[in-house]
């Protein structure tokens, strides 16, 4: 939702681009948090250590690639981002070619889980003071936690900043199509958890985590049905 915001107003990564209002949300899905891991070899501890090194964002155009730069301005924090598709980068850790890895996702992230078996990591937190100071500059952005055991290497739970990830399509799609998509979700919502952890989050109360973009009418209709109206306008 945090792109979504900035595709709405025409700003971050859309400014000087004409604001983006021709798609509508259709459910929810899960929330992203913001996380970093780092090799225990590395002696990094904090956010503050990361300054000059090579850190793992993900490829242009996602989520981490957008906000960790901006995450890093705002806290003052040079260091060297590195894009590419995250199994990529996991391999340059492995190899030792990057320091850092920074990642906006579900828990837990494939990448990360297939290199804590092969490697000895941690996960270094952002302190309260700079989730404040994130926060403050970018108020999409909500509080966050990953619950120790999510990862192996996770002893104890992982307080962060996060975004919220809606399903959203085009504003002209058909309404029927939208409806029947929309409960073809929610009706199989166990097999999507065998898919993924993170899909327990997929559920109709959760509607209410979008605070700015309409829904599109196919999708009103169903939470009407169901008896949650969610956003109508």
């Amino acid at each position: 939702m945090g792109i979504a915001l900035q595709a709405w107003n025409g700003t971050g990564e859309w400014a000087g681009k004409k604001p983006a209002r021709s798609f509508r949300a259709i459910f929810p899905m899960y929330d992203t948090p913001f996380h970093l891991l780092v090799l225990q070899e590395s002696g990094i501890r904090g956010i503050g250590e990361i300054a000059g090194k090579r850190v793992g964002v993900g490829p242009r155009g996602g989520t981490a690639a957008a906000y960790f730069p901006e995450f890093l301005n705002t806290l003052k924090i040079g260091a060297a981002l590195v894009f590419g598709e995250w199994e990529e980068l996991a391999a340059q850790m492995h190899r030792r070619e990057l320091d850092v890895l920074a990642v906006a996702a579900g828990v837990p992230f494939p990448s990360f889980v297939e290199l804590e078996a092969k490697e000895k990591v941690r996960y270094v937190a952002f302190a309260p003071s700079e989730i404040a100071a994130l926060r403050l500059i970018m108020p999409e952005l909500t509080p966050s936690r990953i619950p120790a055991g999510t990862y192996p290497s996770l002893l104890r739970e992982y307080q962060t900043v996060g975004l919220y990830n809606f399903a959203v399509a085009r504003a002209d799609l058909p309404d029927d199509l939208v409806h029947d998509g929309v409960k073809a979700v929610f009706d199989n919502h166990e097999e999507l958890m065998e898919a993924h952890a993170a899909a327990a989050s997929t559920i109709p109360a959760n509607i209410d985590r979008n605070s700015f973009l309409p829904l599109h009418p196919g999708a009103i209709r169903y939470y009407q049905q169901i008896g949650r109206t969610g956003q109508t306008d």
